[in-house]
């Protein structure tokens, strides 16, 4: 667009510089004509130096503006980068925000359910503590009523214990007395037989619930 602009001014005025010289040639003389002609010459020449300098420099220009939008898309494709790269930081940030708090969470339920089974630990180990107290009380008893009573204790059918006295009557020493006993559906002791019969069993029966622990029917116990 600049180039046009200066071409047409150039054009413009040589034709100036033609009807100055018509007019001229009309009023002075040959040597004045020369000078004139000399100094419009001069003038050419400076003119044309001139447009070819200022040529230069629009080229020089218009290959800066060209530069310089290339150099603004470039920023601008940057600056769209960075703040896409912001983005995801922000979102990788708030997913390790998120981890980090989830890790804080775990730790505490880790830690809470450690307490927990330590809690748990200690009553099951008070508990395993009273009932080897009480099977060994138990086992001492079994000891004591197989030296004193001859007592013998079999597991039969049904998953029943089957309890054998002797040395009762002291006139039969070997006699056996034999009573049976299992674990009904509600989880208690039910004395199934009673060899003699005893009129008292069920007072027996339930005398034998507060005295013998279940433990009594694991291998352990027998």
């Amino acid at each position: 667009m600049a180039n046009i602009k200066t071409e047409d001014e150039i054009i413009l005025f040589e034709r100036e510089m033609k009807e100055f010289w018509t007019k001229l040639k009309s009023i002075y003389g040959t040597e004045q004509i020369n000078q004139t002609l000399a100094l419009r010459d001069s003038c050419k020449e400076s003119i044309k130096a001139l447009s070819e300098k200022w040529s230069k420099k629009l080229k020089e220009g218009d290959l800066m503006i060209e530069k310089i939008e290339e150099y603004s898309n470039e920023i601008l494709q940057q600056s769209q980068r960075i703040s896409e790269n912001q983005e995801h930081l922000t979102e990788i940030k708030f997913n390790l925000n998120q981890e980090q708090q989830q890790k804080k969470d775990l730790t505490v339920s880790v830690q809470e359910l450690k307490e927990e089974l330590m809690k748990k630990k200690e009553v099951i180990s008070s508990k395993n503590k009273a009932a080897k107290e009480r099977v060994e009380r138990l086992c001492k008893s079994k000891v004591l009523f197989e030296e004193r009573l001859g007592l013998e204790i079999r597991r039969i059918h049904n998953e029943q214990l089957q309890f054998i006295f002797r040395h009762i009557d002291h006139k039969d020493p070997d006699k056996p007395y034999v009573f049976t006993l299992s674990i009904n559906e509600q989880g208690d002791y039910e004395v199934t037989s009673c060899t003699p019969p005893l009129d008292c069993i069920e007072e027996f029966q339930l005398k034998l619930l507060v005295w013998m622990p279940i433990s009594v029917f694991s291998n352990r116990a027998i």
